[in-house]
């Protein structure tokens, strides 16, 4: 079993410019949580909604089924709940509702304790002219590296 479990949602950063992050637990199952600590679950096309009762949560976050799971086993690609407090949620809700802007999964992962939390980030979808910025300071960044890397030598 793997200890440490990192999940990350690495498209989310070149898709989204992110405003705001929180830290959210998640209501999971047994066969969840298990399949999770053994790193099989993916959130890079899942997102996050509320419902009619003001409650957040994660659509479209896969989980795989627990190899070992008998007729218990959980559905992959179910809805599950994010635990934030009241004034999260509402300050969420407000930017959600008020501006258009949407909540995406960032990181997965265990805490010490056991249990899961999910990273998520209030964000904003980024244009095509925005993604193509990105592409070419991060081929800037990397140019300039490698040039200082061969000046130092």
């Amino acid at each position: 079993m793997q200890r440490n479990v990192n999940i990350q949602n690495k498209k989310a950063r070149f898709e989204y410019e992110l405003i705001d992050t929180y830290t959210a637990g998640i209501v999971l199952s047994g066969t969840e949580i298990k399949s999770i600590r053994q790193s099989k679950a993916s959130i890079t096309e899942s997102f996050c909604e509320f419902n009619e009762q003001d409650e957040l949560f994660v659509v479209n976050m896969s989980i795989e089924e627990y190899i070992y799971g008998t007729h218990y086993n959980h559905l992959p690609k179910a809805t599950r709940k994010l635990l934030l407090n009241k004034k999260e949620l509402r300050r969420l809700r407000k930017e959600v509702n008020n501006t258009g802007l949407t909540i995406i999964p960032l990181k997965l992962f265990i805490t010490d304790n056991g249990f899961a939390k999910l990273n998520i980030a209030l964000a904003k979808g980024k244009k095509l002219y925005d993604k193509r910025n990105t592409l070419k300071d991060r081929d800037n960044k990397r140019d300039l590296d490698r040039i200082k890397k061969n000046f130092k030598s």
